[in-house]
């Protein structure tokens, strides 16, 4: 049976109506085999890598440290494009993606410490907010929540990401704008993922999108 065909504005990531591919809700098989899967899996073995060449620099900066972040977080829509093209969701992929999205962010944010790129109390507040994250996704998971990204954190990791990237070529206050937008971004979307899981064991709706 031939599969649906997709609109331009789905394919690139900008049409989210409908919600998430059955494929990817919980008690679906992980089906860790895919081509979106593969993707994942080269962005997390780059992670170390990034890591070894950004510690092995001088001052953490380099154009081929940034590329190599970049390369990882651009991952992230590669692997979702290729799961819209071929049709290969998972369960896998959706737990993932936030994953290796959260991984990066904190491998940028550790780098930009040890050498200052970025304002300290703000990479503080964005890895405390992951670690959080983290801890929230188990909580749910066992209690059976199945934990889905709202529009609100997909928009923060941009911003967040783009400041680690110019940090890690160049000295710019663009760079602390950038951390700041997306530091507020990933607040508000934190207090959207617990208002929902509060509203998940009370057994009300939840507002996630």
């Amino acid at each position: 049976m031939a599969r649906a065909s997709v609109s331009k504005r789905r394919l690139l990531g900008l049409d989210r109506s409908g919600g998430p591919p059955p494929e990817t809700q919980k008690g679906q098989p992980l089906r860790p085999l895919t081509i979106p899967n593969l993707v994942s899996y080269v962005r997390l073995a780059l992670l170390p890598v990034f890591l070894a060449m950004a510690f092995s620099s001088d001052d953490g900066r380099g154009v081929s440290v940034a590329l190599v972040f970049w390369l990882i977080a651009i991952g992230d829509q590669l692997d979702g494009f290729l799961a819209r093209v071929t049709g290969q969701y998972s369960r896998l992929g959706a737990l993932l993606d936030p994953l290796t999205d959260r991984a990066l962010v904190l491998c940028g944010a550790v780098v930009c410490w040890r050498f200052e790129l970025l304002p300290r109390w703000a990479l503080a507040a964005l890895g405390l907010r992951e670690l959080f994250m983290l801890a929230l996704t188990q909580f749910g998971l066992r209690k059976g929540m199945d934990i889905q990204i709202n529009m609100v954190g997909r928009w923060a990791v941009w911003p967040v990401m783009f400041a680690i990237f110019l940090a890690l070529l160049t000295d710019t206050p663009v760079a602390d704008v950038s951390l700041y937008l997306g530091l507020a971004l990933t607040l508000s979307a934190t207090a959207i993922y617990v208002h929902d899981g509060i509203a998940f064991l009370r057994g009300t709706p939840s507002s996630s999108t």
